[in-house]
């Protein structure tokens, strides 16, 4: 995994995904496991709804105590019904909201905000017009304002393998160190919603 210069103050998390389990694994930049997590959903909705899905995410720490929920209600997922745009809660402590993930309108490239628990926008987020990222990887600027990019969350491309015969994924978010705890979780949130949105049911996204 690639590793950030020391003169940069950003914090690292490492979140390694199980497609058919729904079950994660995140990890800090020294690769120890700090939470895992493992998405609820009924039958149904995994089935059939897949990347339209609603689905509850417990993450807990190694004590198993659950320190952040994510939680997605079902929505459409295509850019051509701009009134069925994906929103995503998080709570920590579980109870509490921290923010939101919403994704923004736009016919070419995948947008989010970042908002706070009073729904102010703190962050964007911007990924590429093609998220197939074949044989590299796939980065999502996280910025002030779409212009000065202080981070990004990555979809690491770990080998033709790994990507075509494994149900595994490995992201990586980067973000300022001294980002407030709860946005940080929020944009743990945003990680889960980018993978199902761009790249759990579609060789595409490998």
């Amino acid at each position: 995994l690639p590793q950030t210069p020391p003169s940069q103050k950003y914090m690292l998390i490492y979140i390694y995904t199980n497609i058919i389990l729904s079950k994660y694994e995140i990890k800090n930049h020294l690769g120890q496991r700090v939470y895992f997590a493992v998405e609820e959903n009924d039958c149904f909705d995994r089935n059939l709804c897949s990347p339209i899905r609603s689905f509850t995410i417990r993450i807990a720490d190694n004590t198993g105590r659950e320190v952040i929920r994510v939680k997605r209600p079902l929505r459409c997922n295509s850019c051509w019904f701009p009134c069925f745009l994906q929103e995503l809660e998080v709570q920590s402590p579980p109870g509490t909201v921290a923010g939101y993930v919403v994704q923004n309108w736009d016919p070419f490239l995948p947008k989010f905000t970042i908002q706070n628990e009073s729904k102010e926008d703190v962050l964007k987020i911007v990924g590429p017009c093609a998220t197939c990222g074949c044989f590299e990887d796939v980065d999502f600027e996280v910025s002030l304002n779409e212009m000065s990019t202080i981070g990004k969350i990555s979809k690491y491309w770990s080998g033709f393998v790994n990507n075509v015969f494994t149900n595994t994924a490995n992201f990586g978010i980067q973000v300022p160190v001294d980002l407030d705890v709860r946005i940080k979780a929020v944009m743990i949130g945003a990680c889960f919603l980018i993978d199902l949105m761009f790249f759990e049911n579609s060789l595409d996204g490998l």
